[in-house]
């Protein structure tokens, strides 16, 4: 089955969520990957893609995301700031450009960035354009087209909105905005001229259902690039005793999500630090063709240079320089 589903999606085709499903549970996990390898080399080939972000506005959410230290629903001690000073976030972002890494984020916390700040951020992300050789992207919460417009203008040309799960579990981790209204924003993205980063968090109780739903959803949304994180139980929130989701599951979740997604590219993004380097490698091997380096909102990343020296080991180039 692997290798006629393989064949199939390398010929132009798809699977079904059916298909998908029987994917996920064959015994052969390392032909599994080694097939999701082999498309991710035919659509992307070796080119591996970076990012960074800055947690640009943190804490004091009004959200009730279960899963967020910086919902001020939970009592997390996360630090909270109104806005990260210009200087310091161009210093961190040349620091990122200096070591090789392609794509840089500013990351707000709250519902959307409110207007003043918006305008505020465009002008760092002006300077930004000026003096990285960054390409540029924004997360920053369920914001109007206009606000889009104005982000473009000023240099973004990613904008990052997590679906989070799947449309059926998602209600079950927050009460306080929709996966409708993620579809809205995505959607205003793409009508401003930006492409679209847009993925979620597995080990939060969902199912491998609900992690194939989600990548069917992401599929029909067309986005860009796929950022899988794995839940980092913060304490606070109602997700801290959530038992960790399993090294298999991770790695079987990267490989189906290859299969329905052949040309997107899949970021390792938050968790990745928890994992033992052999994990890391064969989930690297096993589909993914991008990677978020340093460290996260509210958690601590891996070491760049050690990132850098694994991808070489598995057999990836470093992308650079995309138009911004």
């Amino acid at each position: 089955m692997i290798e006629e589903l393989k064949r199939r999606i390398v010929e132009g085709g798809s699977i079904t969520p059916k298909e998908a499903e029987a994917l996920a549970s064959v015994p052969e996990r390392d032909a599994l990957c080694d097939a999701a390898d082999e498309i991710r080399r035919y659509f992307c080939g070796n080119e591996i893609d970076t990012c960074s972000i800055a947690n640009a506005r943190s804490g004091k959410c009004g959200e009730d995301c279960k899963w967020c230290a910086q919902s001020k629903h939970f009592s997390t001690g996360v630090k909270e700031y109104e806005r990260i000073g210009t200087t310091q976030l161009v210093q961190m972002a040349q620091g990122y450009d200096r070591i090789g890494v392609n794509r840089f984020s500013l990351v707000t916390s709250g519902r959307k960035v409110a207007p003043k700040d918006a305008a505020a951020f465009c002008d760092d992300y002006k300077l930004l354009a000026k003096e990285t050789t960054l390409s540029l992207c924004a997360s920053m919460g369920l914001v109007d087209e206009d606000t889009l417009r104005a982000l473009k203008a000023a240099g973004v040309s990613r904008y990052h909105c997590n679906m989070e799960t799947s449309s059926e579990f998602f209600p079950s981790l927050c009460t306080t905005h929709t996966p409708d209204d993620k579809r809205r924003v995505i959607r205003a993205a793409r009508a401003a001229g930006m492409t679209v980063c847009s993925g979620g968090i597995i080990g939060m109780g969902e199912t491998m259902s609900d992690r194939i739903q989600m990548a069917f959803e992401l599929r029909a949304l067309e986005v860009d690039s796929v950022p899988i994180n794995i839940l980092n139980p913060i304490k606070g929130t109602p997700l801290e005793h959530v038992p960790a989701i399993s090294k298999d599951e991770i790695i079987r979740t990267v490989a189906v999500f290859r299969f329905i997604l052949p040309s997107t590219t899949l970021r390792f993004a938050g968790g990745r630090a928890r994992l033992a380097r052999t994990t890391v490698k064969r989930i690297l091997q096993g589909g993914m063709n991008g990677v978020m380096i340093g460290d996260l909102l509210t958690t601590a990343g891996n070491d760049a240079r050690d990132d850098f020296r694994l991808f070489e080991e598995c057999g990836f180039q470093i992308k650079k320089q995309l138009a911004k």
